[in-house]
């Protein structure tokens, strides 16, 4: 009973997120601006709490997975490709593509997939996540490096003369979001999610039992990886120019990691509850103490650590709703 009324819980409140842009006012509000950071994070949160949360495996490169689909977004949208030809003849149509949005994720679930065989595969523990963080550094050293193909240091520079109001960024942020909880909630209630939780739990029972760990491994490293390269992809189309310093800072891994451990890892609700939060602490501690956010910032992660070690979901629902 406690499950069905969160879900109807749920999606009320989904209902008014959508409609919060018929407000008066709300279009060039703070508020929009603010919830759509909330959904980039979210969505991040979500992908980093499968891999990890779920899967047992702490990744710290999901910000090089981020940049890559930010990059593939801008360089398909402002090169001289098939996709470049479209944007400039129907702006509005290919305004949000979303044949790009899943290519940029697919980039990210690929380069994921060929790193994490060989990490996952010779790696634990604190050693596959150094891993992960090398290949964030290397990926953005090639961007820099890349030549014209990359824009190196400076980026690229998407078109931005299609923009002309927040309302479909904030509304495919909120289907990312909602779209990615409601599958990693039903993909952790299969037999995949299960043989996840399994190899999380105990990797040599779990492979002592037929389960192929290194396989499920990997499916779980490129998933979160897709889901980080879809995030990248919505960001790329926001800010119009990509570069390897805002794309691949290291904010796109730790914040979403910190906003999932204060939500609850492990837990469909935990991430978005968490980006929800602890992205209301940074921001309104950046606007009012803006030198010394950090320490406020720092300091919320701290209480949370001390007296919600389980995260906020776990403390304030039932187990039965909180894993669900």
């Amino acid at each position: 009973m406690a499950n069905v009324s969160w879900k109807w819980a749920a999606a009320l409140l989904t209902i008014i997120l959508a409609l919060v842009p018929f407000w008066p006012g709300a279009i060039d509000s703070y508020l929009l601006s603010f919830l759509f950071f909330v959904f980039i994070y979210a969505v991040m949160a979500q992908g980093w709490n499968l891999v990890a949360g779920f899967g047992g495996q702490i990744s710290l490169g999901s910000h090089a997975f981020f940049g890559l689909g930010a990059y593939t977004t801008a360089i398909l949208w402002s090169g001289n490709y098939l996709w470049g030809s479209l944007y400039e003849t129907f702006p509005r149509i290919y305004y949000f593509d979303p044949v790009t949005m899943v290519l940029s994720g697919l980039v990210a679930a690929l380069a994921a997939a060929l790193i994490g065989l060989p990490l996952l595969s010779k790696l634990r523990g604190d050693y596959f996540a150094l891993g992960t963080l090398g290949f964030g550094e290397i990926v953005k050293v090639i961007f820099v490096n890349g030549g014209d193909f990359t824009g190196g240091a400076f980026g690229v520079i998407a078109p931005s003369s299609t923009f002309e109001t927040l309302m479909p960024h904030y509304w495919t942020g909120l289907g990312l979001t909602v779209g990615t909880a409601v599958a990693i909630g039903w993909l952790m209630r299969s037999r995949y999610g299960l043989a996840l939780i399994a190899v999380r739990d105990d990797e040599m029972a779990a492979s002592a039992n037929g389960i192929n760990t290194l396989k499920v491994k990997v499916a779980a490293f490129a998933g979160s990886a897709f889901i980080a390269g879809l995030a990248g992809s919505l960001y790329s189309y926001y800010i119009f120019h990509v570069g390897p310093d805002s794309v691949f800072n290291l904010d796109w891994m730790l914040l979403p990691l910190m906003m999932t451990v204060v939500g609850g890892t492990g837990t469909i609700l935990g991430p978005v509850l968490g980006a929800f939060i602890m992205y209301a602490v940074f921001d309104v501690a950046r606007i009012i103490v803006p030198d010394y956010h950090p320490i406020i910032s720092g300091l919320t992660i701290i209480l949370a650590m001390l007296f919600l070690p389980k995260g906020l979901v776990r403390k304030i629902l039932p187990m039965s709703v909180a894993r669900n």
